[in-house]
């Protein structure tokens, strides 16, 4: 099909309402009567409650109510929630298991009174043995969850099984050749460990959710990145049918992960029903980081090498640290898991993956979806193969790389996955193939470069209904959330160009379960290829059924729309709806060998290069040039895209460079707010940074497109180690990479340790 808007840039067709400030937002809400709710937090990682004593917060006046968790438990007998496993209460029931963990809530007309009267409540708890390590936690018999419990939502995860005695919530394991008797004849042998650290989202709109009883149903305004979901879940833990749970969503200021699933509206919900007020809950900053992280790993690597240069056997071994509750971190272990061999045509492959619980905070999700953590250690360990071997770096990938029609590691053939291309790209940026000056003085210079793939998670629904008025004017119903990616945007260009309107005529309806129809989640860069081919379905009913109209009136094919309606009701009256469904096929991992041949719809390829200057006096790393490159189909709003890689960069370089939760030997975040937690400001970003669309096409996607949200993530962390390599000559293995560590590091290798002040 010619397309007539697709591939060129549009301003957002939100933009002025955002620069303006009219923008609708959950923490903009006011509902009559509300009540606001702060959270009293546990103390301990780890411990039996003894005793919760509310006495004094209640008697402060203006304090509506106080909450525990056996007060919810009266009402809701099973008050837990959880997309794999539900292992999360409410309010924390029989012990906590983590610091931070909700305890209580106390409601009031004014949240400076709601906020004192937290700091009033007393606990007591009988402190049991933590552990915080997920290496050490996948074999502790210090269990964080005496029984797990399986959510069943998911097909991918209805296999689960009830677990006793165990901190792993999931162990996937993948089988293909035989990588152990291919070590023993291998030419060559590399072994590494890389560990990544515990981070969190920090979305500019911390985490907020508001609902409304009324006499048989609950209405949630949230900002959530899965209505759905929250929709569905809620009405479960509630025993109450879905029709009985409305869940709306404006836009959003961020969410990265952060907001999808059950965070706040279960709280919210249970609350609003048992006081019959309006509750809102809105998080600060520092409590962000007690509701959702991303997962720390280590990942052991080994791989064979032929005398000429091929890798031909790789072991993987990866433990997510999942924190208290499981959340999705099944999930990426074994979606993302899978890939942990990276984007290489490797014929024999070991792959063990292990979500494991512990005592810190959850995590979840957060852009890349466990992505960026295996692509730092399996590119890191790539260059160190390179160099032991003496071999250009780019030029060890092209020889290894997979390419279109080879079957990766799952077994799943590859198409569309322009790896090589996206490789070559990041390769012609850098300026390669030219001399490179490494500096003098104390001032060295170095470049490296990374590539890395995701598989889209599967399998997911995505409905969606388009609606033409009788003015000719296009409506969009749609559960995707748009929090600051453009969806909307792109949506409404999908849609004009199936019904050849200018974007400007459509609109596009936000998430409200109660009109806009089922969408999983906006999540792990689906949207484009789910949901945009839900409203390209939705619209070709919709064009279909005018075309029928025209045809059954007599008229030509391109009479306007408008002119189509009064000629049948002879009067500006009438609509016509349609209505589209895409899921696409997907065939599970056999449990024995973890392979399949249709393990994911489309494959995610991002590429970085990186330049730096090591100050070797100091330790600090200056990232000087930063490329990112991606493959995402034809893009549909190119600036978008642009901007997407961009900034997905710059959210990665923070992670790479400085961002961390520190954490005691007891389980307290030391660093739990912006002023001690730094993320990326503007002195930061690389002075030359871009982002890079490869010519390529998604032939299963909605005209030819796929996403990219996230593909900006994955080389950068790994292209800044092997660029501060190239300076230097150390090797970094664990992240941030910070000027003491580098100084360290630097030191360390000079045979000049450190003296202890």
């Amino acid at each position: 099909m010619q397309t007539k808007q697709l591939g060129h840039s549009i301003p957002r067709l939100e933009a002025r309402a955002k620069v303006t400030g009219r923008a609708e937002y959950v923490h903009n809400l006011r509902l009559p009567g509300m009540l606001f709710g702060k959270i009293f937090r546990s103390t301990v990682a780890h411990g039996l409650i003894k005793r919760i004593d509310v006495s004094a917060a209640q008697a402060l006046e203006g304090v509506h109510r106080v909450i525990t968790g056996e007060d919810v438990r009266a009402v809701f007998p099973d008050p837990y929630y959880g997309p794999a496993y539900h292992d999360q209460p409410v309010l924390a029931l029989d012990k906590v298991r983590y610091v931070g963990e909700p305890v209580a809530v106390v409601l009031a007309s004014d949240p400076h009174v709601a906020e004192e009267a937290a700091s009033l409540i007393v606990a007591e708890y009988e402190v049991l043995p933590a552990v915080f390590d997920e290496v050490e936690a996948a074999t502790s018999t210090t269990y964080v969850h005496e029984v797990l419990k399986p959510a069943g939502t998911f097909p991918d995860l209805k296999h689960f099984k009830g677990r006793k005695n165990t901190n792993v919530a999931l162990d996937y394991h993948l089988r293909r050749g035989d990588a152990e008797a291919d070590f023993a004849k291998a030419a060559h042998v590399f072994e590494h460990t890389f560990r990544s650290q515990q981070v969190m989202h920090t979305p500019l709109e911390p985490i907020v959710s508001a609902a409304e009883a009324a006499e048989s149903s609950v209405t949630i305004h949230t900002a959530s990145q899965s209505p759905s979901f929250v929709r569905t879940e809620v009405a479960r833990l509630l025993g109450w049918p879905e029709n009985r749970v409305r869940v709306k969503v404006p836009f959003l200021g961020g969410g990265f992960g952060a907001k999808l699933y059950i965070k706040l509206e279960a709280l919210v919900a249970v609350l609003a029903i048992m006081v019959r007020r309006p509750v809102k809950i809105s998080l600060t900053m520092e409590e962000q980081f007690y509701t959702i992280t991303k997962h720390g790993t280590t990942f052991r690597i080994k791989s064979g090498v032929a005398k000429d240069g091929r890798i031909t056997s790789r072991r993987c071994e990866v433990w997510w640290n999942g924190g208290a509750y499981a959340d999705i971190g099944p999930r990426v272990t074994q979606k993302s898991g899978f890939t942990s061999a990276g984007p290489y045509d490797i014929e024999n492959v070991s792959i063990d993956s292990y979500a494991v619980y512990t005592n810190l905070p959850p995590a979840g999700a957060l852009r890349g979806f466990g992505i960026p953590q295996l692509v730092w250690a399996y590119e890191c360990h790539t260059d160190l193969i390179a160099r032991g071997l003496k071999m250009d770096p780019v030029e060890f990938r092209r020889k290894n790389i997979l390419r279109e029609g080879r079957p990766h590691a799952t077994g799943t053939v590859m198409k569309d996955a322009a790896i090589d291309a996206v490789l070559d790209r990041v390769a012609k940026s850098m300026k390669w193939d030219q001399p490179f000056d490494h500096g003098t003085g104390s001032v060295k210079r170095g470049r490296g470069v990374a590539v890395g793939f995701k598989a889209c998670i599967s399998p997911t629904t995505s409905v969606a209904i388009v609606n033409v008025g009788a003015d000719g004017s296009c409506t969009v119903y749609s559960s995707t959330v748009d929090m600051g990616q453009g969806s909307d945007t792109a949506m409404a260009l999908v849609a004009a160009e199936v019904l050849n309107l200018s974007a400007s005529a459509v609109t596009i309806v936000h998430p409200d379960t109660d009109v806009t129809p089922y969408d999983m989640a906006t999540l792990g860069s689906r949207s484009t290829f789910h949901m945009f081919h839900a409203v390209k379905r939705a619209a070709e009913d919709v064009r279909g059924k005018l075309r029928s109209l025209a045809e059954e009136l007599g008229l030509p094919m391109d009479t306007p729309y408008a002119d189509l309606f009064r000629k049948k009701y002879g009067m500006q009256a009438g609509n016509i709806i349609g209505v589209g469904t895409f899921i696409p096929t997907y065939i599970p991992p056999d449990h024995t060998t973890g392979l399949s041949t249709n393990a994911t719809p489309f494959w995610m390829i991002g590429g970085a290069g990186a330049e730096v200057e090591v100050d070797t006096e100091t330790g600090h790393v200056k990232v000087t040039k930063l490329v990112n490159v991606g493959d995402l189909g034809k893009p549909i709003n190119p600036k978008v895209v642009e901007t997407q890689l961009t900034g997905a960069a710059m959210m990665q370089l923070g992670f790479s460079m400085f961002e961390r939760m520190d954490f005691d030997e007891a389980g307290q975040l030391t660093n739990g707010s912006l002023a001690n937690y730094k993320i990326p400001g503007f002195v930061d970003i690389p002075q030359e940074i871009t982002g890079e669309i490869v010519d390529a096409e998604q032939h299963s996607g909605p005209f030819g497109a796929k996403g990219v949200g996230e593909s900006g993530t994955f080389g950068v962390s790994p292209a800044i180690a092997n660029a501060i390599q190239d300076a230097v000559g150390i090797r970094l293995t664990a992240l941030p990479m910070t000027p003491e560590i580098v100084y360290r590091a630097l030191r360390s290798a000079q045979n000049d340790p450190l003296e202890d002040n």
